[in-house]
């Protein structure tokens, strides 16, 4: 049985659990992407192509959540040299302004090129004819391409998650004309911000010869193809954390939180995976000096610093965690009192409930990545926000400052002007607070994220494309099964 969409991304959209008896269940993964595409996908009679999360054997084809789920196998070899090595050591870094230097391994690029056919044969084997197919982000960019070559029958979509280098760096990749070509074979690329898809179109113009106008790429195949380019900014499912924020019992952990932390006049907060993209160091240095020139007090202002693991076989993780514990003891040696202290760190993953707590208690949101494709967690806090009482201080360098009219807008790499937007937004007037706040949740109740994943598809649905003929080795709606049967 085949499927009219189906729906690549790196990991499936479940996660597997093992219970004490050994038994194997399936538990709906966390995060926008599946919140956005689930009712999608149940709608459509959908399939999602995707690594189940640990190394070696994948598991036959299942069904769970109204979806129907493909499992990638990958190899420890794999994980180690495509995922851990050039998608996060050599993609990520390249796409977040060289924050961390990228490394170039062939070897790396010999396994992402045959995991991306791995994916793409995959996707090619589930596809109605005729059918649609989106890719998700940057570890699958040469899908598109290899899927074409598959299935020239099939509408592809792209869209990439984080930010799109400039030129001036993309440039240092040795593998840039394949991936440039690799996108090229999907019908829409979406990107997070205007300056990502400008980004990319002028790799196109410099890197190939296709002619390029008005964001629309023209290919020189047979037949031609038109491959529109453009922003589709992503969001969150802000309803769910709106009803979440207002349950009774994250009211009670929200005041709970307060007192553990000595009932502060000013809680500040910050969430992020553990990574040197988001600005950590910057923020607690600021946060720090704060407290020594005496413009917050304790025991009247806390900061709580939420770090999630991340990556932790990475050395540049390793660091960023050593050096942003050694900060944060040295400000806590100094400035803390017996009972409290100025910064809470917490190494640990939370589950929606707290993090909705954790948003209703704070009264200033720091989001200071260096870069960002979006940050949504600048967005599920003011969902959260449901009492219009919060203040967000928010990098300029996020997707999220394009949408966010009314948060406080900073350059992390500026210590001085970021310790003035904070102490702005902790003596900032009521009147103010609200009024900013109103703003922004207007903004992220009405484009959620499941208005952006319809967005999207529409635009694909409306892509110009040559008619092709269905493949004769194309399987077929009604029994791509039936040779296992």
């Amino acid at each position: 049985m085949t499927h009219p969409l189906v729906v690549v991304a790196n990991r499936l959209p479940v996660d597997q659990t093992t219970g004490p008896d050994g038994s194997v269940t399936w538990q709906r993964s966390p995060g926008g992407l599946v919140t956005a595409m689930e009712p999608v996908m149940r709608d459509a009679d959908g399939a999602w192509v995707g690594w189940p999360g640990s190394p070696g054997d994948a598991p036959e084809p299942f069904d769970a959540d109204g979806m129907h789920l493909v499992p990638v196998a990958l190899s420890a070899a794999d994980v180690a040299d495509f995922y851990e090595g050039f998608a996060n050591d050599t993609l990520w870094p390249l796409s977040h302004d060289v924050i961390s230097p990228p490394v170039y391994h062939r070897h790396w690029w010999d396994a992402y090129r045959r995991v991306n056919r791995r994916y793409a044969q995959a996707a090619a084997a589930e596809a109605d004819p005729g059918g649609t197919v989106w890719v998700h982000d940057y570890q699958l960019q040469l899908v598109p391409s290899m899927l074409r070559e598959l299935r020239s029958d099939l509408r592809i979509g792209y869209f990439h998650h984080i930010p799109f280098p400039p030129l001036e760096l993309f440039a240092q990749l040795p593998w840039r004309r394949q991936v440039v070509e690799g996108l090229l074979g999907a019908d829409l690329l979406g990107f997070q911000r205007s300056g990502d898809a400008a980004n990319f179109l002028r790799v196109v113009r410099r890197w190939t010869d296709l002619p390029v106008r008005a964001g629309t790429v023209t290919t020189d195949t047979e037949p031609e193809r038109k491959v529109r380019v453009g922003s589709f900014p992503i969001s969150i499912d802000s309803r769910r954390f709106d009803e979440l924020a207002r349950s009774p019992w994250v009211r009670a952990r929200a005041a709970e939180i307060r007192a553990d932390l000595g009932s502060p006049e000013v809680l500040l907060l910050g969430v992020d995976r553990l990574d040197y993209t988001k600005g950590i160091l910057h923020r607690v240095k600021a946060v720090g000096e704060l407290f020594a020139e005496h413009r917050l007090e304790v025991p009247g202002a806390a900061f709580v610093q939420v770090a999630s693991p991340s990556r932790e076989n990475v050395e540049a993780y390793q660091q960023l965690r050593e050096d942003l514990e050694l900060q944060v003891g040295r400000i806590n040696g100094e400035h803390g009192r017996i009972g409290t202290q100025p910064i809470h760190y917490l190494h640990h993953s939370y589950p929606p409930e707290e993090m909705a707590a954790l948003y209703r208690a704070a009264d200033v949101m720091l989001v200071t990545s260096l870069r960002d494709g979006m940050n949504l967690v600048a967005k599920e806090f003011v969902a959260a926000n449901v009492d219009d009482a919060g203040v967000l201080v928010l990098s300029e360098f996020t997707g999220a400052a394009d949408e966010l009219n009314g948060a406080l807008l900073v350059n992390p790499h500026d210590i001085d002007g970021m310790k003035a937007a904070i102490e702005r937004a902790v003596t900032m007037d009521q009147r103010e607070v609200r009024s900013r706040m109103r703003r922004l949740r207007r903004r992220v109740l009405t484009d959620d994220v499941a208005r952006w994943s319809r967005g999207f598809l529409a635009a694909l649905a409306d892509v110009e494309r040559p008619e092709v003929p269905v493949p004769a080795d194309a399987p077929s709606r009604r029994g791509s099964h039936e040779a296992t049967a």
